[in-house]
């Protein structure tokens, strides 16, 4: 009953006072709020809605709800006597609702505070439902839907990866603390001037994390992601480059706040002195001024490019960033963080140590392989958990495939 009156004080509160906004609303209610164009005052609960967290029937017999049998819709027709209600039976809930913790913040018996609990409600920006109405608005100019299908755009909901679960080494998530910082102090860093920031090059070999890395960053900053691969949009059948970088660009800033992740970054953004096309050299120059152009703080978008080729990086391009993040090899503590992950759902136990020994020079993304093949081998032979033999089979195999990599 409950969280029943809780939608209905939400809605009615929400219709109320116009200063309250869509981030006010908490995410579980939000998502019963969308329709086409987003969420529209005035907020309308039916009854269907309601069911989905309780006896609907139940909150007709209560004297400040009304039920219209027609349009099947509740509505609060005392929110005098509502409040009163909610005081007594879900004092808690307003400490987690904004649009609640506005209106209560003036009640004494509450002592709640608006700001406090907007700070922990997730924003509407993170909603899978608020991605796809951008996408839809923009889908409808036909500039935006030739490179909309280009690219791919994740809500934070949609991004399978949690940041917990990412092996990091302590510089690494120094700088993503940085970013962190710098998305919640955006208007202070615009009143100081300091604006040239949240422009990251990620570096490394293939398999060390860059692509996970930005995807689960994604969802710790609650942002949705703009992925791109340069190579998608330098094809001759896409028109002139040029203009295919720019509309990338725009639509990051169309979906700001999000974080714009652009792959095989030195694909376009090669050593400008050799003998290029001069269609290439076009490309380059409008890749470097659009990078110049975008920044976290006063466009909301967080730049992230990776390359595996730093080499075919010259001087103008690695100026664009204000930090180079490196993606080397695992070292030993991370490899046995990755094992220590990719194992512990596993009921048995391991040498963990040896793993880590044996795993030299690994990158993270051949340590997965090598967990992923001893599970496949146990399942084939009717076992569920793998043993320890197992994976030593599996990490010697991974050796023959990294030397017969190199040989070519």
């Amino acid at each position: 009953m409950i969280k029943l009156i809780e939608v209905l004080l939400t809605a009615e509160i929400y219709n109320r006072f116009e200063e309250l906004k869509e981030d006010d609303i908490p995410k579980e209610l939000r998502k019963l709020f969308y329709q086409n164009g987003g969420i529209r005052r005035p907020l309308v609960v039916k009854y269907d809605m309601l069911k989905k967290f309780g006896n609907a029937e139940e909150v007709k017999k209560l004297p400040f709800v009304d039920f219209n049998n027609f349009n099947k819709q509740f509505k609060i027709t005392s929110l005098d006597l509502a409040a009163k209600w909610f005081v007594k039976n879900g004092i808690d809930l307003i400490k987690k609702n904004p649009v609640l913790a506005y209106y209560f913040q003036n009640f004494d018996s509450v002592g709640v505070s608006y700001e406090d609990v907007k700070r922990e409600v997730e924003p509407v920006y993170s909603d899978r439902e608020w991605v796809k109405l951008k996408i839809e608005e923009l889908s409808k100019d036909e500039s935006y839907a030739e490179m909309l299908s280009l690219v791919r755009v994740f809500s934070p909901e949609e991004i399978n990866v949690d940041f917990s679960d990412v092996a990091l080494e302590d510089e690494q998530l120094l700088e993503v603390r940085k970013i962190e910082i710098a998305i919640k102090e955006r208007e202070y860093l615009r009143r100081i001037g300091l604006t040239d920031i949240g422009k990251l090059l990620f570096v490394g070999p293939p398999g060390t994390g860059k692509t996970t890395t930005a995807r689960a960053l994604s969802k710790k900053l609650m942002l949705p992601l703009v992925e791109v691969r340069l190579s998608m949009i330098t094809s001759q059948y896409l028109g002139e480059t040029s203009k295919n970088i720019e509309k990338v660009f725009e639509i990051a800033k169309k979906l700001s706040p999000c974080i714009l992740f652009i792959d095989e970054f030195d694909y376009v953004a090669k050593t400008r002195t050799s003998d290029e096309h001069a269609a290439v050299k076009r490309a380059v120059n409008t890749l470097l001024k659009s990078i110049d152009e975008i920044n976290l703080v006063e466009h909301g978008v967080l730049l992230i490019a990776a390359t595996n080729h730093p080499s075919l990086l010259d001087a103008a391009v690695w100026r664009r960033f204000d930090k180079i993040v490196e993606f080397p090899e695992p070292s030993e503590r991370v490899r046995r963080r990755i094992f220590e992950m990719m194992l512990s759902k596993l009921d048995n136990s391991y040498d963990i140590d040896r793993l880590v020994e044996e795993t030299e020079g690994f990158t993270g993304a051949e340590i997965k392989l090598i967990v992923r093949e001893a599970v496949l081998t146990a399942l084939i032979e009717g076992r569920r958990v793998p043993t320890m033999d197992d994976l030593m089979k599996a990490i010697e195999e991974m050796k023959s495939r990294i030397k017969l990599k190199k040989s070519y």
